[in-house]
Formats: structure tokens, sequence, C-alpha cells
């Protein structure tokens, strides 16, 4: 990293003067990462503010400024100025997401194949047409939901000026949903928690407006019939989870609390419905409970999308939101707590103890803003826990149960 001669130095060091209070100045060499750092205590309250003008100065000396906190003091670093990196080609982002829409088309069609007990006779291109069509509610709709959250992303991103690619989406054939999801990657650190934060909560929100309603239709085309009590030899079916918000979607569109249970084993019905949700215990086999559509399956898979988006940590949506609401500092000393929970849960359902692993070799890589000094606002701050609250309701312990196999 390339040294200030002694005039740039006077230079930014007078600059500097006018927003910080410095107290001490350290300059850099070939083993920082910095070229200068001043510590002190800003002038301006507004950090913000303070962050755009001096940005805007330093600018055509060839620096970029990097606000930091050192204890209770503010830390102002001066790097070279940033590269702005290329469009990336979208050509990649349409031939994902054309070969994503055949893999859930294909997993759609598995599906409608499942809940019209009917096969398929394939002899011509347009049997092929017609198995495909038969998978395109599934497809359409689960698509929409996972293009909302990261079209949510993308648009909060080009909002606040900061450069992120077009979404990517990943398929998964033959797999329970035909993909594993899309993500957009940000190319550049956003100015500050506020930009984070919003360019963190977009995705998931805008997922959730289409998830619920895609869920409701799909319930309101859904019939309730009964639980097999047993499974035949070599035969396999799924039972999806029941997160609080999914409970009461189906409390809305058939009136009852579902599953409904053979009988409650003796427990009182308030506890037997806590350890079932909590727990997956006792099984709902020979219950009665909605037979899902395809349409359903994908809002279902919304919601979970959404909650797995909203675990509070790493790189995932919620680790964003929390890190810009409490710091990255605290974040990670919350780190160990989550993945332990994320254990316990492992012990109903053993897919969180992946979550958990992930977490553990990769969630202490912490994305920082330029700004690290400007808090949130009081109004991004109730969005903040309104956000845990939604995750609170999206969340289920046993997303899956699997009998027979």
């Amino acid at each position: 990293m390339d040294n200030l001669t002694n005039n740039q130095q006077d230079i930014t060091a007078s600059i500097i003067s006018r927003y910080l209070a410095v107290e001490d100045v350290t300059y850099g060499d070939a083993k920082t990462h910095f070229i200068a750092r001043f510590r002190g205590r800003l002038y301006d309250q507004d950090s913000a503010a303070a962050y755009d003008r001096l940005s805007a100065e330093l600018k055509s000396h060839g620096l970029t400024p990097l606000f930091r906190w050192e204890g209770d003091r503010h830390v102002i670093l001066l790097i070279p100025n940033m590269v702005r990196p290329r469009l990336t080609n979208p050509w990649w982002n349409i031939i994902l997401f054309i070969a994503t829409l055949f893999s859930v088309m294909l997993t759609g069609a598995m599906l409608s194949m499942d809940s019209s007990a009917q096969g398929y006779t394939i002899d011509s291109l347009e049997d092929i047409f017609a198995m495909a069509m038969n998978g395109l509610p599934f497809a359409a709709s689960l698509l929409i939901i996972l293009g909302a959250h990261e079209f949510g992303h993308y648009l909060a991103g080009r909002w606040h000026k900061v450069r992120v690619t077009l979404p990517y989406f990943i398929p998964f054939p033959m797999s329970l949903l035909g993909t594993l999801g899309a993500f957009i990657n940000i190319q550049e650190p956003p100015k500050n928690r506020r930009v984070m934060f919003d360019i963190s909560v977009a995705g998931p929100i805008a997922g959730l407006v289409f998830a619920i309603p895609i869920l409701i239709f799909g319930l309101t085309q859904s019939q309730l019939d009964q639980i097999p009590q047993t499974v035949s030899q070599g035969l396999s079916f799924t039972i999806e989870g029941n997160s609080i918000l999914y409970l009461l979607a189906k409390k809305l569109v058939f009136n009852q609390w579902l599953p409904i249970p053979v009988d409650f084993g003796g427990l009182p019905p308030l506890i037997y419905w806590l350890k079932y949700f909590f727990t997956g215990q006792p099984l709902p086999l020979g219950g009665i409970d909605v037979m899902i559509s395809p349409i359903v399956w994908a809002g279902w898979a919304g919601l979970l999308v959404t909650c797995l988006n909203l675990i509070p940590a790493g790189q995932l949506d919620g680790g964003h939101i929390l890190a810009t609401l409490v710091g990255n500092q605290r974040m990670q000393r919350l780190l160990p707590i989550i993945i332990l929970c994320l254990g316990v849960l492992g012990l109903v359902w053993s897919g969180w103890w992946l979550w958990a692993f992930l977490l553990l070799m990769f969630g202490r890589i912490q994305a920082e803003t330029l700004d690290e000094i400007t808090p949130l606002d009081s109004r991004r701050r109730w969005m903040g826990m309104a956000v845990f609250i939604i995750f609170v309701l999206v969340f289920s312990p046993v997303p899956l149960i699997t009998f027979g196999g």
C-alpha cells in the first residue's frame, strides 16, 4: 500500500481535522491495511452526513475513508479509492434461470403426479410437453417467491447505488424443490449500516409478500384427508413441518387446527400442540391434515426459505440484520449461542446440525460497511425487531418428517 508524501500527509491531516478532533495519527506501511489512521472524536453528531462530505472531499485525492470504532473513540482509516467492479455478464443469469426453471418444472411434474395419483405415459413430444405443463404451476409459484426475494435485495441495492449482480438461480434436479435457491452478489461494501439493513431486509420481506398469498391460494385448492397410519414396505412419504404462520394459514382456510390427531394421548390439547410443534412428536399418523397441492408446497417452501435466511448469524440475511442492530463485535459474541441452539434443535431434526456446522466454519465471516460508526435510526430498529418476530412466525423446529423409505 502506497505511503503518503509529506505534502500529502499535511493535506489529508488538514482535511481530517475539519471533521475529527484528532488525538493521534498513525501512517501505514507495507504491513498495514491502511494508508493513515486518525483517532479521536467526530465533531458532527450526524456521522452519516460527515462521512458523505469527507468521502467526496477525499475522492479527488485518490482516498476512501473508513469510519470505525476503537473502544469509545472514533477512527478514520484512509485507504486507496476502490475501483468499482464491472457489470457482470447477464447471460449467465439467464442460462441459470432457464436451467432452474426446467429443473423445478420436473419436480413440479413429479409432485403433480403424486397428488393426482396418476402416472404419465411418455410416448411422444406431446406427452413430454403435457408433463412439463403439469409442473408449471409449482415452478411458477416457487420461482416467483425466490425471484421476489432476490430482486428485493437487488432493487434495494440499486436504490442505494450499491453495485449488485442480478440473481443467480441454482438448479438441483430430482430434489424436493428442484433448486437450491438463488443469490445475488454485493460487489462493493455498502456505505453504512442503514444501507446494509435496507438491502438485507428487502429480500425476506419481498419473498414473504408473495409466499403468503400463494400459500393461501394453494390451500383453498387443497383437500383434507387422513394421513396413512402405516407405510407399505419400500414406500415413503414426507409430511411438511408446521410453523406458526403455516398453522394460522391452515386455520384461516379450513377453520381447524391441523393436523387433527387421532387422539391427544391423554395430554391437554395445548401441551399436545406445543410438544408436536417443537418435536414433531407424537407423530400425526392416522390424523387429518391437508393433502397439499404443488402450489401449497411452493408457498410452504417460501416460508421455509424465509426462515433459513433469517437465521441471525453469518452471511445470512438475519446475520446482516442483527449485525446492523447490535454491531459486529456483539454479533460475534452471540454466534456460539446461536450455534448451540441449532445443535440442540438437531436432536429433533438432524438438518439443523448441518446449519450449525456451516456457521461454525463460516459464521465469523462478517460483511463490513464503509461507515461502521453511523447507527440505525429508530424506524429501522423497529423494523428490525419486526423482522425477528416474522422469523419466529415462520420458524419450524421440524421442517420435514419422512416416513418409510
